[in-house]
């Protein structure tokens, strides 16, 4: 056989071995959010209760863990390129682990910052850049669906992982639940990951990480800064997911005087399972949607749906509204990938869309302080959460600005 004759792939194939990796990355997705992104707030209230450390404090090194990943996370397609998917992926729970075992040895703040750099270090190898760009070398005409489902484990470890984690502290404490909870992830995935994420097979597509033709990443990046495409991308959700990030993060807060605790619970799990439902729905015909419109008018529904929120207080529509929000929560994190997989050269996959999401999540990590320093200045939740509706409504414009064709960066 030809050497240089392509390689057929059948990705709609229930016996392709791409969805095998699909169900490796959302077991990935699920510890990873447990643990990375979830579990914030479950660290911040332990460590408030074992070592009495104010708030402020405790958040400013969530901050640090999400500004510090964000640096590190640029590099996950260099990381790929040169060692393989598997290495990388290895590399990332076992790192994570460490980190989830050190917090819950934390007695000091240097320590919290050092378990929080671990972290983000463990989150780089486990979170979106990497699980994209890992499917990216299994996957093309069925990338969208691909990313969807494997997604879905990020809100299975919001909506079943955290529960978990929280049961297991009131059981054995927060240091050996995190013990616990870090050698559980490394028995379930290790083993996984070592067996089923081999070797990629070669198609046009895998030059998203692995091509000799392709400029360097530092040449794609410093394009990419200059391209109209790419930057109406990147800002866009950097706009919606500080927007997003910082109205969950302050949902039960403004919830509980309005309608109680139990209902405030109640409307977090439905954004939850939205989210997912939402991915699922999107996952049949993400592929085939115009995936910035899809884009613009799933911004426009979150606008939409926190104006009924600000102005209502009956129970059953802020649990609808925050239903409606939810949606398209899970979706905003997908969409990104699927429109630079659209419009840019696909040896450029890899480094753009660990570039885009170091600054959607530079960009949120300020969301929740930024929204709660309104809050306190201006004594409640409408102006911040107004102003999160101007940022959805800027994004679902700015969107829409495509510039030049993006086939000619570089």
């Amino acid at each position: 056989m030809d050497a240089s004759a392509p390689i057929t792939i059948d990705e709609t194939s229930i016996r392709y071995d791409g969805w095998r990796i699909v169900a490796v990355c959302f077991l990935v997705a699920t510890f990873g959010w447990g643990f990375g992104f979830y579990g914030q707030g479950v660290y911040l209230a332990e460590l408030q209760r074992a070592q009495g450390w104010p708030a402020s404090l405790i958040s400013a090194a969530t901050t640090f863990f999400y500004l510090f990943g964000a640096l590190i996370v640029v590099f996950v397609a260099e990381a790929v390129r040169a060692f393989g998917p598997r290495a990388c992926l290895l590399a990332g729970m076992c790192t994570m682990a460490i980190a989830a075992a050190a917090m819950g040895q934390v007695t000091s703040p240097w320590q919290l910052y050092a378990a929080n750099a671990l972290l983000a270090f463990g989150w780089a190898g486990m979170s979106l850049a990497m699980i994209t760009t890992t499917l990216s070398l299994w996957f093309d005409a069925r990338r969208g669906m691909a990313i969807s489902l494997a997604l879905n484990g990020a809100s299975f470890g919001g909506i079943v992982g955290v529960p978990l984690l929280v049961l297991a502290v009131g059981q054995l404490g927060f240091a050996r639940a995190m013990t616990m909870g870090a050698l559980l992830m490394l028995a379930v995935l290790v083993p996984i990951v070592a067996l089923f994420v081999g070797r990629p097979p070669y198609h046009g597509h895998a030059g998203a990480v692995r091509t000799t033709a392709a400029p360097s990443s530092t040449a794609i990046r410093k394009a990419a800064m200059r391209d109209i495409g790419f930057l109406t991308i990147a800002i866009a959700f950097a706009l919606v997911l500080f927007a997003q990030v910082g109205f969950i993060v302050h949902l039960i807060s403004f919830l509980d005087p309005v309608i109680g605790r139990e209902s405030a619970a109640v409307a977090v799990a439905f954004l939850t399972a939205m989210a997912m439902l939402g991915r699922i729905v999107f996952s049949t015909v993400i592929d085939r949607l115009n995936q910035r419109l899809a884009s613009a008018l799933s911004f426009l529904s979150q606008a939409v749906a926190l104006a009924v929120i600000i102005n209502s207080h009956h129970a059953v529509v802020l649990i609808g509204a925050s239903a409606v929000f939810g949606f398209s929560v899970g979706n905003l994190i997908t969409l990104p990938s699927l429109i630079v997989q659209r419009e840019f050269p696909p040896a450029h996959f890899g480094v753009l869309i660990s570039l885009s999401t170091a600054i959607t999540q530079v960009t949120y990590a300020f969301g929740p302080g930024v929204i709660g320093l309104l809050r306190d200045l201006s004594g409640s939740y409408t102006l911040p959460f107004y102003g999160c509706i101007g940022l959805e409504v800027v994004a679902a414009g700015l969107i829409m600005v495509r510039g030049r064709s993006s086939s000619d960066l570089l």
